[in-house]
């Protein structure tokens, strides 16, 4: 996936959660079906995974690779990091979490319009850094993904836009 096509993709998919979440009923901002996140934990969840792929995305990069180390394979397609993905949640047991978000604070109503504007700006952010990386580094430097190990960059990125799909899905499937 070329970098405009991954801009659009993340443009794309934000821009449909935000449209959902602007025509959504605020009370389920704050409270939500019995042992699931209410509507502000994934927003709040959404905002905690791409904060640290744009701090990672700003680094100098030799010293990703120190961290990390360099791609040992190819990058594979969106519909591929997709059912790995899926296939890998398949596997982690009912209700647990990852990263940031396990003890996931109910965020208040008034804070919803920070969090939807941080997530805004962020996605602005892993846009402009997406499109300012070289496509070889973006193939060649990896970083580490809580449940899918270690990934290229673009696959991440990518991914990052098939999460905020996901989430925007399990919202429009409680409500």
């Amino acid at each position: 996936m070329t970098k405009d096509d991954i801009e659009k993709l993340l443009e794309e998919k934000h821009q449909t959660l935000f449209n959902w979440l602007e025509s959504h009923d605020d009370e389920n901002w704050v409270s939500g079906p019995e042992g699931k996140w209410t509507t502000g934990q994934q927003a709040l969840h959404l905002l905690q995974s791409i904060k640290p792929l744009n701090a990672a995305m700003s680094m100098p990069k030799f010293l990703l690779k120190y961290k990390f180390g360099k791609a040992n394979r190819e990058v594979r397609n969106f519909d591929a990091i997709v059912k790995r993905y899926q296939e890998r949640l398949g596997e982690v047991p009912e209700g647990a979490t990852f990263g940031p978000s396990r003890d996931m604070k109910v965020p208040k109503l008034k804070e919803k319009a920070y969090i939807l504007n941080r997530l805004q700006v962020e996605n602005k952010k892993l846009q402009y850094k997406t499109q300012k990386w070289k496509d070889k580094d973006l193939d060649n430097y990896i970083l580490p993904h809580p449940l899918m190990g270690k990934m290229p960059v673009r696959e991440i990125v990518m991914w990052t836009a098939y999460h905020v799909e996901h989430h925007t899905k399990q919202l429009q499937e409680k409500y």
